[in-house]
């Protein structure tokens, strides 16, 4: 892992502390994908939601650690949450930017598990739960998240967490994946001291 020691951006006055590299969010990952299977008694009636942007490239790794574990393959959807988000109205850069949700499988009766890399106050969450139940009646949703950072403004939990990371609430979690960012790793920012 890279030095633990924080890094300052003088111009900006921003300071970076890693969190996780590539081998921490592998294992993360690993432990979640067996807690997935624990809690559903393997993988049957299963679907993985990532939530868009960086929530869909965690679902497909889960769905590629399940199918190892498992001998089964998962369904993965993607789901965007841009016009459910309880700020749409009021967001001050105007309409939110769109993507093509994309849904393999009828959700009626199966066993939803939604992921996100970061849990942070739980409307990304809540906006997702809407956009779930407009597209079907799943038997339940669980959520997976690759870290869990509190400050909740919802009564809304993860059932499986990477790592849990306290921050301070104007503090940053920066998620970077190779798919998205061409590098895997978490990085804490705060304006420096």
């Amino acid at each position: 892992m890279e030095s633990e020691h924080p890094k300052t951006d003088a111009q900006n006055n921003l300071q970076t502390v890693p969190i996780m590299d590539a081998d921490d969010i592998r294992r993360a990952l690993t432990r979640v994908a067996h807690e997935i299977v624990e809690r559903n008694r393997g993988v049957e009636n299963l679907v993985l939601i990532g939530i868009l942007t960086r929530g869909a490239p965690l679902a497909q790794r889960l769905s590629r650690l399940l199918q190892q574990i498992e001998g089964s393959s998962v369904p993965v959807g993607r789901l965007d949450i841009g016009l459910y988000r309880d700020d749409y109205g009021t967001n001050p850069k105007g309409l939110p930017a769109v993507a093509p949700s994309d849904i393999p499988v009828d959700l009626n009766e199966k066993r939803v598990v939604l992921v996100d890399d970061v849990l942070f106050t739980g409307r990304t969450v809540r906006a997702a739960l809407s956009a779930i139940l407009d597209l079907g009646r799943p038997a339940c949703i669980q959520l997976a998240v690759l870290l869990d950072r509190g400050h909740r403004e919802l009564p809304i939990r993860p059932d499986f967490v990477g790592k849990n990371v306290p921050t301070a609430r104007h503090e940053h979690i920066a998620v970077h994946l190779s798919e998205t960012d061409g590098e895997d790793r978490v990085l804490l920012q705060r304006q420096g001291v």
